[in-house]
């Protein structure tokens, strides 16, 4: 797992992902879609010791959530708050005992629920940055915080490493 920490002492978030994760062969990347995994699909666990905050600003429990990968709707309602419709969306962990990939509705519900209001908590998923290890880069134009994972990836029965970008503190611009 990783720890994300403000200064020398304070916490942040600590984010663990799943060993390993299912990848889809056959995806093809584009401008908006960066990310081979299934909407749903359990990618990880999140702590937040104390109060957090999400993408679109939403304060956050402090606890346990689970991290499932969800897309943005293509609806009109979304356009120009993302460059990406990539995200991971929070789960309370007491709420998410299925091993299977969830149903956008059910998912939708559940993480808005995390949140405590009618929009789902998540996390941004970005173009991943340059470094081929564990990092944390600045994005000065948004003032976003992006932390940069490897992560370990199958697809056919052939494992590879994949950079996942997370952003980890600051909100989209809406």
């Amino acid at each position: 797992g990783v720890r994300i920490k403000r200064g020398s002492s304070r916490t942040v978030c600590e984010i663990w992902l799943c060993k390993e994760l299912a990848t889809d062969p056959d995806f093809e990347k584009s401008p908006v879609r960066l990310y081979p995994f299934e909407p749903g699909q359990l990618m990880g666990l999140l702590h937040f010791p104390r109060r957090g905050s999400e993408f679109r600003d939403q304060t956050v429990s402090s606890g346990w959530y689970t991290l499932r990968f969800g897309l943005q709707p293509i609806d009109g309602n979304h356009e120009g708050t993302s460059p990406t419709r990539d995200f991971l969306m929070l789960v309370a962990a007491e709420n998410d005992d299925l091993p299977e990939n969830w149903e956008d509705e059910s998912l939708v519900e559940a993480s808005a629920e995390a949140a405590g209001s009618s929009h789902p908590a998540m996390l941004c998923l970005q173009r991943p940055g340059d470094a081929a290890e564990l990092s944390l880069r600045h994005d000065d134009v948004n003032d976003w915080w992006i932390l940069q994972l490897q992560a370990n990836t199958t697809a056919d029965q052939k494992s590879k490493a994949i950079p996942i970008d997370i952003v980890v503190v600051g909100h989209a611009a809406e």
